[in-house]
């Protein structure tokens, strides 16, 4: 960093947009990611080690990636270069990559080489970096919003150590307003503000997890909003609805708001109704409901009200589930859309549903009686000795692959509990079932 950009860093800190002069200084600033940098964690321990090591951050947008990298510089009085991999080209990076062996060979100083949007460099430029960060020239820190598996060279990235980044929590969002709004220095505590805690609400849920789209918002509304005759300047939520151009949508993640719209949510794909279906998920997302929420629900709406009616719907909604996690938002809105309406379309059963609570309401009566013997694992010794398996008919030494035996302990012979319906799959499971029946064991 030369004279100028120091210069320019430092008009930054102090006049530049909110979130920039907002960025945690030191490790106890830093909000979320706990699993990487509470203490006695990966990250807090190699810091307060003084033993930083060449990692890739992965995950979304102001998750705190090139916040970390920056506290990790500081901390370890290293040197801190950051480049973009869209305007870095092999010339520059050997530069870079020279003056940190100078930086390390002159004056046994560390250089942390922060490179955004790593996924971006193409294999020439990744192999570039292989010598350095193998020999410890440069601790590599890239962030990168793709999959690091898919985007990245295999040598390079066994270089280092991928370390995911998560959406902010709520909680680690209200800390990172209140610090905006207690500090003098960096933040706006030398103002007289006002903010209503519907208005906090509102941009924690609108943000997605992004401290810098909440950071923003704050920063438009207070330069919206005129202060009072007292001078307090007040922001409720009409204001800050207007600071992020997003209508509030009346949501409680804690309240009935959250427990109704989700019930309708479910309603609606019992139902069949694909057009509420689309409502009530374009509601949640609004509102900012965890996708993962949202998928879990689908996936046990398949199996609790479609069930065997269409053994698909549960396979679409498990992929759905894995595939969010896997793509996250906000493309995941077509994932999840895609699931619940296969499962609002689907044909409706609830027979597993019926079947497994009547199963376990006689265990839980205690009508459970003991395995019949032909049906005991005969596999060890002293078993035959035993009578275990004796008796036992291998169904595919009978004609259809079927011979009828008893397989229920002798108390519940007789017992139904799965009774399939008329809809969809089920009917032939039923019709299916039913000509089993008829057979008898000479069959």
């Amino acid at each position: 960093m030369d004279l100028f950009d120091y210069a320019q860093q430092r008009a930054l800190e102090h006049d530049g947009p909110l979130a920039y002069r907002m960025r945690p200084q030191t490790i106890e600033e830093f909000a979320g990611q706990d699993h990487l940098v509470a203490p006695g964690r990966l990250l807090h321990s190699a810091l307060k080690a003084d033993n930083p090591f060449s990692a890739v951050f992965f995950g979304p947008p102001g998750t705190g990636k090139t916040s970390l990298a920056g506290i990790i510089a500081r901390e370890t009085n290293g040197v801190f270069i950051q480049i973009d991999a869209t305007s870095t080209g092999v010339g520059e990076l050997r530069k870079i990559l020279q003056d940190a062996r100078d930086r390390l060979k002159l004056y046994n100083q560390k250089t942390i080489l922060f490179i955004d949007e790593l996924h971006r460099f193409n294999k020439a430029q990744q192999d570039v970096l292989l010598p350095a960060v193998e020999q410890g020239t440069v601790i590599l820190i890239g962030a990168t919003t793709e999959n690091p598996y898919f985007s990245i060279n295999s040598p390079l990235l066994s270089r280092t150590r991928v370390l995911p980044f998560y959406p902010l929590k709520s909680e680690d969002l209200h800390k990172i307003l209140d610090r905006a709004l207690s500090d003098s220095d960096r933040g706006l505590g030398k103002l007289k503000l006002d903010v209503a805690p519907e208005a906090r609400d509102h941009w924690v849920r609108v943000s997605g997890g992004d401290a810098r789209i909440l950071l923003n918002a704050l920063e438009v509304a207070v330069q919206l909003a005129e202060p009072g005759a007292d001078g307090v300047i007040s922001i409720g939520l009409d204001e800050a609805a207007i600071a992020v151009q997003q209508t509030p949508v009346v949501y409680d993640h804690d309240g009935d708001q959250h427990y109704d719209v989700i019930s309708a949510f479910i309603k609606s794909m019992r139902g069949s109704d694909p057009d509420a279906v689309l409502h009530w998920l374009a509601r949640m997302l609004k509102a900012g409901e965890d996708p993962r929420f949202i998928a879990r629900r689908i996936v046990i709406h398949a199996a609790e009200d479609v069930g065997l009616a269409d053994p698909m719907a549960l396979v679409v909604a498990e992929a759905a589930a894995r595939a969010v996690e896997h793509v996250g938002m906000p493309e995941g809105r077509l994932i999840l859309a895609e699931a619940a309406l296969y499962v609002a379309c689907a044909p409706k059963s609830n027979s597993v549903y019926k079947g497994i609570g009547k199963a376990l309401q006689d265990v839980e009566k205690g009508a459970i009686g003991t395995v019949p013997n032909h049906l005991r694992d005969s596999s060890y010794s002293g078993a035959k000795k035993l009578g275990h398996g004796k008796g036992y008919l291998y169904p595919h030494n009978f004609k259809g692959n079927y011979v009828r035996q008893q397989y229920l302990p002798a108390p519940l012979i007789g017992r139904r509990y799965y009774e399939p319906s008329e809809s969809g799959r089920e009917k032939q499971i039923k019709t299916w079932l039913e000509f089993l029946q008829s057979h008898n064991k000479k069959d």
